[in-house]
């Protein structure tokens, strides 16, 4: 958790994490090694230095050290695992539900655990969610419209089956569909990561959420002119929230256009863990001021209130977290450890 220098406590839930395992021996092809490759060129490219990586541990981290890395050394409360499967890729997958449940599980009170699915998996992806509902209890899935499946190179949430399945999904109770529209990762398509797609099925599906992951850089304009007529598209933060560091200019457009679009009760803080690690986030976020022309031109202004919406509040009123009973629920924990 966050203390202010008043002393205030700021409850934290990290929209955006995985646990994924990208080394040689899960590698099924070139592609394997190419993705991996992107990523760790995004890390070294925005991370600070001292919050570098070595390369083999960014291919696998491991349970242990992300649970140090969020809860540990870093000031997340709770965190949502986003899968992302991949097995095009990877033998056994990038980041699966499975993956992510193995540590999910183990710490209820810390984890919520998303799922996933593709509509080109037709009547067998259909029951698979249905499994895994039934399962893990899930209230959230995550998208990947840009993932290679043999010869298809991605899918449109617009496209009748991807509907069919979001009607499914929502029969099913999940409310939270979260669709990564970021920057493009070699060697999937950046078209396939349009947000074009985004308008129709928050139109058709006005019961649903839709977090547009990366708040659709680098088509921050467009994703935006989407959002700000559908009430139910949500902008996560993730990917955005390193330019802070490395580019606190652009970070500050960022943020002035999505809080005069959509307003701060539409923003989700997200890490991307393992890309990135939430302690030098959070502390850079707090620290950060919207410059005073860019205030002047938008009338906007990232205050104390907005930040605390956008690191947890947000997210919270998403997944129906009650935050003082889980304040409640690491108290008691944290005593069971030390004894």
């Amino acid at each position: 958790m966050y203390k202010t220098k008043d002393g205030e406590e700021i409850f934290i839930i990290d929209g955006h994490v995985h646990l994924w395992d990208a080394s040689p021996a899960n590698q099924r092809n070139k592609h394997g090694e190419e993705f991996i490759n992107c990523f760790y060129g995004y890390h070294t490219a925005l991370s600070p230095k001292e919050e570098l990586w070595p390369r083999a541990k960014f291919e696998k981290y491991g349970a242990e050290t992300m649970y140090e890395d969020l809860f540990v050394k870093g000031y997340d409360d709770m965190a949502i695992f986003q899968p992302t499967y991949l097995k095009d890729f990877y033998k056994n997958g990038f980041n699966t539900l499975e993956q992510n449940a193995s540590l999910g599980v183990r710490y209820p009170d810390r984890f919520i655990i998303n799922g996933a699915f593709d509509p080109r998996d037709g009547e067998a992806g259909m029951d698979q969610l249905e499994e895994d509902v039934a399962k893990y209890k899930l209230k959230g899935v995550k998208l990947y419209t840009a993932e290679w499946k043999g010869d298809s190179k991605g899918y449109k949430l617009s496209d009748d089956h991807a509907k069919r399945f979001l009607e499914h999904a929502e029969k099913l109770g999940i409310k939270n569909i979260h669709v990564h529209k970021g920057p493009t990762i070699l060697p999937l398509n950046r078209d396939a990561f349009d947000v074009a797609d985004i308008d129709d099925a928050a139109t058709s599906f006005p019961n649903l959420n839709f977090i547009v992951e990366h708040c659709g850089l680098p088509r921050l304009d467009d994703f935006c002119w989407i959002a700000v007529q559908e009430p139910n598209v949500y902008g996560g933060l993730a990917v955005a929230l390193p330019f802070i560091h490395s580019r606190p200019g652009y970070f500050a457009h960022i943020m002035s256009e999505l809080l005069f679009w959509l307003g701060e009760d539409r923003l989700l803080f997200g890490s991307d863990y393992g890309i990135w690690t939430p302690k030098w986030l959070v502390d850079q976020f707090m620290a950060f001021e919207l410059p005073e022309d860019v205030r002047r031109e938008t009338g906007v202004d990232l205050s104390l209130q907005a930040k605390k919406k956008i690191l947890g509040l947000n997210a919270a009123k998403l997944y129906n977290i009650d935050i003082e009973s889980m304040k409640l629920a690491h108290s008691i924990s944290q005593s069971v450890a030390a004894e």
